[in-house]
């Protein structure tokens, strides 16, 4: 707890980070894969505690190795679930990921993620997965999680041009009815003035806190367009590149924002998109 608000973060990965940015192939070392669990777990939940973070959605890292086709991808999604149903007290919902590079067969994960293991949502990372947002894949996937009941989550990185702006902006807009939380938009000044013009143009795009060096423009952003357009993330990874605690906690707490608009960003809006109210 921060104060008196719950906080529920939407943003964190597991996995080693390093693996999608060109690091070191070998994730364990010389740990078991229990142990290496173990470690994992009791880091996250040592930054969480110290940060005053309640709960966490957890999403695969894309940077998993892919020899074996979709098989890979359904491992990680057991996997992503299964960690959530060790400590569903802390990690409430799961996020799963599809890969465009398996075409049609993704249709199929997205229906068993969704009605046997549970997952709430799908990660898409396009820079690490081929395509661009713009990709006929991603539009029939997303159209797939509407009908299923899942929520795209979707990171764009707009330095990256795989996951433009714009291009999220047209997708969201080919999909009215459909609610997309998009992680890292304001990872940058210039990106964060484009979700401006974003969320005018698409109003069902949910922008998460995740990757901004501060919380002003935030604040005028949840001014603008309302608090419930904005919810608490931080992109964590957990071991062996984490250690942080979020700077913008305490600045949001801080904000001129009243209790209620807090309350929204900090946790009520993730559990709404989430099915977690």
């Amino acid at each position: 707890m921060a104060g008196p608000f719950e906080v529920l973060d939407v943003h964190h990965h597991v996995g080693n980070a390093f693996s999608a940015l060109g690091g070191d192939v070998d994730q364990k070392g010389e740990l078991t894969v229990a142990d290496y669990r173990r470690l994992e777990v009791a880091s996250r939940l040592e930054i969480m505690d110290r940060g005053g973070v309640a709960q966490a959605v957890v999403i695969p890292g894309h940077g998993y190795e892919r020899a074996n086709g979709i098989a890979d991808t359904r491992a990680e999604n057991d996997a992503i679930a299964a960690y959530r149903d060790y400590l569903p007290e802390r990690f409430p919902a799961a996020v799963g990921v599809v890969e465009p590079r398996d075409g049609e067969a993704s249709l199929a994960e997205l229906t068993r993620v969704r009605q046997e293991l549970g997952l709430a949502g799908i990660s898409l990372h396009t820079r690490f997965q081929g395509v661009s947002l713009d990709s006929r894949w991603i539009r029939l996937y997303c159209e797939r999680m509407g009908e299923l009941g899942l929520v795209p989550v979707i990171h764009a990185m707009d330095e990256t041009p795989e996951e433009a702006l714009w291009k999220l902006a047209q997708l969201a807009r080919d999909l009215p009815d459909l609610e997309i939380l998009a992680l890292d938009g304001f990872g940058s000044y210039e990106a964060t003035r484009q979700c401006f013009f974003v969320a005018d143009v698409a109003p069902n795009i949910l922008f998460d806190t995740s990757l901004s060096y501060n919380f002003d423009f935030i604040e005028d952003f949840a001014g603008r367009f309302g608090a419930e357009r904005v919810v608490f993330g931080t992109d964590l990874y957990s071991h062996p590149v984490g250690r942080r605690i979020s700077h913008l906690l305490p600045q949001i707490l801080e904000s001129a924002l009243d209790d209620a608009e807090k309350a929204l960003i900090l946790a009520g809006n993730a559990r709404r998109l989430f099915g977690l109210a």
